[in-house]
């Protein structure tokens, strides 16, 4: 069974804050209309922004690849506005924006000198517990577009990536090109082979995680070397251990990977996840 996801109380919309029930864009927005726009979530724990300016960094890097003129940092103070105006300033919670093109009339090439439409609420989730978890995924063709370092709100290939794994029971479904694996439909993939930690490069194929990356500086404060390289689906017989990591997923380990019909990873350690599972929780609780 799905979980039930609830609206927040309040949402910021264009200058101002509103209720759900009386916030509306237009039909010609163009988010609505093509998927142009830029989303962002940032987690805050207890209060606090876990790496904020890295999140409103990869918010802005994403606009301007679009060319869309807006400075992202200009939300922060908007950011902690809407964590207490939802009364989740001292609780685990996370802050959504979305950042469209603007309204104009529908037409593929980019209209000039339209507002952009600007979404912004603060939401609860649940940040604690993530260790005691672990994820049975499945592994299926990556059919996304090519340039998935942009957080595009265009997400139909991984909405159907997802709801392919839900609807069979797994928790994730793991994207595979060409042979070689990627990334999540949301999240990121990392995989532990005699003691070496291997990632997907960062590029046009993977969204450049704030999460992974601060895994990445972990693994090098603990001395685990790292390998920046696409991992092929024939490897997983030599693979230990693979963990997924996000925003609010945090680093959760996979326990087994099936892909077309048949089990084809069964985890065989997990020593290193969990060292990286403290620490992550020393950095986000300290």
């Amino acid at each position: 069974m799905k979980p039930e996801k609830k609206y927040p109380s309040e949402v910021y919309l264009n200058g101002k804050w509103l209720k759900p029930d009386e916030a509306f864009v237009s039909v010609f927005d163009r988010a609505f209309m093509f998927g142009d726009g830029i989303y962002e979530v940032t987690p805050f724990y207890k209060g606090k922004a876990f790496k904020l300016k890295e999140h409103l960094k990869r918010l802005q890097y994403c606009l301007d690849e679009i060319q869309v003129s807006f400075d992202a940092f200009a939300l922060e103070e908007l950011m902690y506005e809407a964590l207490d105006r939802a009364i989740l300033n001292e609780d685990d919670a996370a802050v959504y924006i979305q950042v469209s093109r603007g309204v104009a009339a529908r037409s593929h090439f980019v209209p000039e000198k339209i507002e952009t439409t600007v979404l912004l609420y603060a939401f609860p989730v649940t940040l604690e517990g993530f260790e005691k978890k672990t994820w049975e995924v499945i592994a299926t063709e990556d059919k996304r577009w090519h340039r998935c370092d942009i957080k595009s709100t265009a997400l139909l290939a991984n909405v159907m990536a997802n709801e392919e794994a839900i609807a069979a029971g797994f928790a994730e479904n793991l994207l595979v090109r060409k042979g070689y694996f990627t990334e999540g439909s949301h999240s990121s993939l990392f995989f532990v082979k005699y003691g070496v930690v291997h990632t997907h490069p960062e590029g046009h194929k993977i969204l450049s995680g704030v999460t992974r990356a601060e895994i990445v500086n972990i693994c090098a404060d603990l001395n685990i070397k790292v390998v920046e390289k696409a991992v092929h689906i024939d490897e997983l017989v030599e693979v230990d251990e693979i963990f997924v990591t996000g925003t609010t997923t945090q680093i959760i380990p996979v326990s087994s990977i099936t892909h077309k019909n048949k089990k084809v990873y069964t985890a065989r350690k997990d020593s290193i996840t969990r060292k990286l599972q403290k620490v992550f929780i020393e950095r986000t609780r300290s």
